[in-house]
């Protein structure tokens, strides 16, 4: 079968604006024509601290979860501390993203974040992705890019999927706990100037864990159709990703220590959830402009306890989060001269329900608030490049965004005493955003790097016009709707040869407010300005033709900035990160990868009288090629660890307690070593 290929300009212009056209990769990447790690961006790029990776840095990466595709960016990591369907707990640059909030991320022009989000502002879940059908990754630490808007204060990413396979893929993958994966992707010509790719997908899994089985049921599916034009190409696509699963959240030490449970073990073992994401969009590219538009249907139902039996000492403190909502958008760029490139996003929330429920054993008892939120936003921006001479070049990017909120409870009665129409109202805020870059290229193979720049985040529309506390009816003041962020950083670049890649960056980053995830209600929540700043290292040197060496270290400091001495630290930033990956190619089409990644300690609490410990986790990855046939083993964890996931500090309760409670560490073991089988068959 003869798949349809585009024509390489638009291959060229498509690889960058399916990072989305709200995201397009500014003209530097734009003209990058080969991904990864080595690709040589001296010359191109706008920083040192962006880049782009491509499926060859994928299939070569053992994986315990979607979401460590994330790990594809030098200095982020990502955990989990519930089940296997919930997103995942990202750390970059001293934040505790949470599940998203302050890094925007997007999918072939969809933006990933959910605003006002039943479990916490900006959740970003990837879970709907097949890496195998991944074509790129682009990825910009900082706020230096006009073509970002909210969420932008640590950086964004664009995955873009594939539009054309030359070889159909048919994929089954076992391992311990009950795990099962079945792939099968293929695309089919209709001539030369057409052509559509599927790919569908399910997985079950039950984990490790002692009391709970996770009982994962996973089906996704994507389809993208791909229509040459004179001018340009048209892809219209659709995903639909479905899921539910039981899952061991967080415990408590003393828990472990005084024997009622193990590592494994679970307080509540009636936890889990299920979620679903359809989407269908359409990208039209050509060498002067894209546009981009589409829709997605979003539920989640996520049953969690973290505090166990202190508020309700009888039917315990489970709760249930609800976020059921469709997400209209569209966004562009134009290219009048090389020089100069216009754009604009507009994005639309018709959240019919988003609450949060008070329960056990999955079964609803009350509600504490349940809102209806419909949210909108519009930007536009201007980028001019500018070549100062032939060494020197610049960026300068004016960026305007519009948010307007409308909050309307869905509660007609009082609950707990407490009028929650008062928390009904509107609110709208607007912010300008002034971005620069100056490069200068110290020889042909070192580029030094200078970059500052305005970002934003938003906060929960709930949050911008709330009046009293929906649990006893204290008044509280609403929130800033939209939070300025500050960055700037230093670079350099150096490729000394084909076969050695490195860069190092310094950074800071200024927050007008902390977005903080909030252990014992599960939401995020406004704190106080913060600023942070660090160090990035970077280096990937092809040792010989079969022996490949990677080293990602990133170090920061992250401290609130308040004047606030005593409690200047903040949670969960995590002050160390280290990866290092080992890839040697055998005969016989044998290769073989080990990755280590190493996670320092963190402050739990604002005065770090109470620290996590370090975590190390080392994953292999062996695998041959012949034929059409594949086979690789994955060796996850291959120590068997038991360093900690995650990690916080609150207060709990449990049976027999005193009532309020015991302050406590509360955490999520690593998975133990597991092993996986796969085999996979090209037509």
């Amino acid at each position: 079968m003869q798949s349809f290929k585009p024509s390489l300009i638009a291959l060229v212009v498509s690889s960058a604006l399916i990072h989305s056209a709200t995201v397009s990769a500014h003209d530097g990447i734009e003209r990058v024509l080969v991904s990864g790690h080595q690709a040589n961006l001296v010359g191109q790029a706008m920083s040192a601290s962006e880049g782009v990776l491509g499926q060859e840095e994928i299939e070569i990466r053992p994986m315990l979860r979607t979401g460590e595709l994330m790990e594809l960016i030098p200095g982020m990591s990502a955990t989990q501390h519930s089940g296997s369907g919930k997103a995942n707990q990202y750390f970059l640059r001293g934040f505790n993203l949470d599940h998203g909030t302050d890094f925007a991320t997007y999918v072939d022009g969809m933006p990933i974040n959910m605003p006002t989000h039943g479990h916490g502002h900006g959740y970003t879940d990837i879970n709907f992705l097949i890496p195998e059908l991944i074509d790129q990754v682009v990825y910009q630490k900082g706020s230096y890019y006009g073509d970002v808007g909210d969420f932008s204060g640590a950086g964004s990413v664009g995955f873009s999927t594939q539009m054309s396979r030359k070889k159909g893929l048919a994929k089954v993958s076992v391992g311990e706990d009950a795990y099962q994966r079945i792939l099968l992707a293929d695309d089919v010509s209709h001539g030369s100037r057409s052509s559509t790719l599927y790919g569908l997908e399910y997985q079950t899994y039950n984990g490790p864990w002692t009391d709970v089985d996770e009982d994962v049921n996973k089906l996704n599916a994507v389809a993208r159709h791909s229509i040459r034009t004179d001018n340009g190409l048209l892809t219209l696509g659709a995903m639909g990703y479905k899921n539910e699963w039981n899952s061991a959240d967080q415990i408590p030490a003393r828990a472990v220590e005084q024997g009622q449970i193990d590592e494994l073990g679970s307080i509540d073992d009636t936890l889990g959830g299920k979620t679903h994401r359809y989407s269908l969009n359409a990208i039209y590219t050509t060498m002067d402009y894209a546009l981009t538009a589409y829709v997605i249907d979003y539920d989640l139902s996520l049953f969690s306890n973290f505090t166990y039996y202190l508020d309700d000492p009888l039917l315990g403190d489970q709760f249930e989060q609800v976020d059921n909502r469709r997400v209209y958008g569209a966004s562009g760029n134009w290219h009048p001269d090389n020089n100069i490139t216009l754009g604009f996003s507009t994005r639309y929330d018709d959240i019919q329900e988003v609450g949060l429920h008070t329960s056990q054993e999955r079964e609803r008892l009350g509600t504490v608030r349940n809102d209806a939120v419909n949210e909108w936003n519009t930007g536009v921006y201007a980028s001019y490049d500018y070549q100062l001479t032939d060494r020197l070049r610049t960026n300068v990017s004016l960026r305007y965004d519009y948010f307007h909120f409308d909050v309307d409870s869905l509660l007609n009665t009082n609950v707990n005493g407490v009028n929650l129409n008062a928390n009904n109202g509107t609110a709208s805020d607007s912010i300008w955003s002034l971005k620069g870059n100056a490069n200068y290229l110290l020889t042909d193979t070192a580029e030094l790097y200078l970059s500052a720049g305005q970002g934003f985040h938003s906060n929960d529309a709930r949050g911008t016009v709330t009046q009293v506390d929906p649990n006893n009816g204290d008044a509280i003041a609403p929130v800033d709707p939209l939070v300025r962020t500050f960055g700037y950083e230093l670079g350099l670049r150096w490729r000394p040869t084909t076969s050695f890649n490195s860069s190092v960056v310094l950074w800071s980053l200024e927050q007008d407010s902390e977005l903080l995830f909030v252990g014992d209600a599960g939401n995020t929540e406004a704190s106080r300005p913060s600023k942070r700043q660090g160090i990035e290292l970077a280096a990937y040197y092809n040792i010989t033709d079969t022996l490949s060496l990677d080293l990602e270290y990133a170090y920061t400091n992250a401290e609130f900035d308040d004047g606030n001495a005593a409690e200047k630290d903040i949670p969960g930033a995590l002050e160390d990160i280290l990866q290092l990956g080992v890839t040697k190619r055998f005969n016989d089409n044998w290769f073989s990868t080990v990755r280590l990644r190493y996670l320092g300690e963190r402050p739990l609490v604002e005065d770090n009288s109470e620290r996590s410990d370090t975590s190390t986790v080392v994953n292999v990855l062996v695998g041959k090629q012949w034929q059409n046939w594949s086979m690789n083993l994955q060796v996850l964890n291959l120590f068997d660890s038991n360093d900690h996931d995650i990690d916080y500090f609150y207060a709990s309760r449990l049976p027999g307690e005193p009532a309020n409670g015991v302050e406590d560490l509360h955490y999520h073991v690593m998975e133990p070593r597991t092993v996986r089988f796969e085999l996979s068959y090209s037509f």
